[in-house]
């Protein structure tokens, strides 16, 4: 009952949203800004502790400056994400935009999936309802499962209106060796810390050792599935643009852990650029001194014996 009753007020708020004009909200995400910032402080450590080890030639001023612009970017993502789930086709080809689809062509006509790396930047949730009308592919987006299943339901239902499929994160596997109609273009954010350390890949972020999700590389190698990366870019309030960069065709050819440093060092790369719009309330590096070094251990044990 609890759930029902929280549903139909989330679902209320959300077409509230859904129906105000973007210079609204524009205007609201500055508040929400200010209050994330300075009255509720919302990971702020967190955040100035990511981007003091990331920059640490910048200056305290700088620092600030890009933490600030940050949770305006962050606000923005927060109410156009939801904003999002009232969006119509032609708004969302306008406002989140495919530049250069042709890139996964060749694969289409191959009959070969691909795996789109992409990472939390830029805005991430409107990609998932916009890609699908804009690719040849079946556009496949693996996602995290909510606890309230009445709201999930009604989530995954809106995001796949426009053609996406939802997969959730504990079907990865049976999905990536299943057989498919249409080949697929799967998107995996695979940029956060892993809860598997077990099977977490070691590589070189920001020049740390930093422990990351082992599906892209797993399960590309497996059944070399070429690999390209999703590079969204704000080119202003509202307005995205996704170009494809291609990356591995054949990752079978590849030696462990390679996929991986390749992926974060592209993350890296376009994060330096504009980092304010990477996702720096997330806790990237959270493990002990210790338990990186038994990581590494690990890591360079099955790079030793060519997994």
């Amino acid at each position: 009952m609890l759930n029902k009753i929280l549903f139909q007020l989330f679902r209320a708020f959300v077409f509230s949203i859904g129906i105000t004009p973007f210079w609204i909200l524009q205007l609201n995400s500055h508040f929400i800004a200010f209050v994330l910032y300075h009255v509720v402080g919302y990971r702020k450590k967190v955040v100035y502790s990511n981007l003091h080890k990331c920059f640490p030639e910048k200056e305290e001023k700088e620092i600030r400056k890009i933490a600030r612009k940050f949770y305006l970017h962050l606000s923005d993502v927060i109410l156009e994400t939801l904003k999002g789930f009232y969006m119509s086709e032609r708004q969302l080809k306008k406002r989140w935009k495919v530049l250069n689809p042709e890139v996964l062509d060749k694969y289409f006509s191959e009959g070969r999936d691909v795996i789109n790396l992409a990472s939390h930047y830029g805005n991430w949730e409107w990609g998932i309802l916009a890609v699908d009308m804009q690719i040849k592919h079946q556009a496949v987006s693996i996602y995290m499962p909510m606890t309230n299943v009445i709201m999930e339901n009604w989530s995954r239902k809106k995001r796949e209106r426009f053609g996406m499929q939802m997969i959730s994160i504990k079907g990865t596997r049976d999905f990536f060796m299943s057989k498919k109609e249409k080949p697929s273009s799967i998107i995996l954010a695979a940029d956060q810390n892993p809860t598997n350390v077990q099977k977490s890949i070691m590589a070189k972020f920001f020049g740390y050792d930093t422990p990351c999700l082992h599906g892209a590389e797993e399960y590309s190698r497996t059944k070399n599935t070429p690999l390209v990366y999703f590079d969204v870019q704000k080119v202003k309030r509202g307005y995205y643009t996704l170009e494809i960069i291609d990356m591995i065709e054949n990752p079978a050819d590849t030696k462990y852990g390679e996929i991986t440093q390749k992926y974060m060092a592209k993350v890296e790369e376009i994060i330096k650029c504009k980092p304010e719009y990477y996702l720096w309330s997330h806790r990237r590096w959270k493990q002990s001194d210790e338990t990186i070094a038994q990581m590494m251990e690990m890591h360079r044990q099955r790079v030793n014996s060519g997994v």
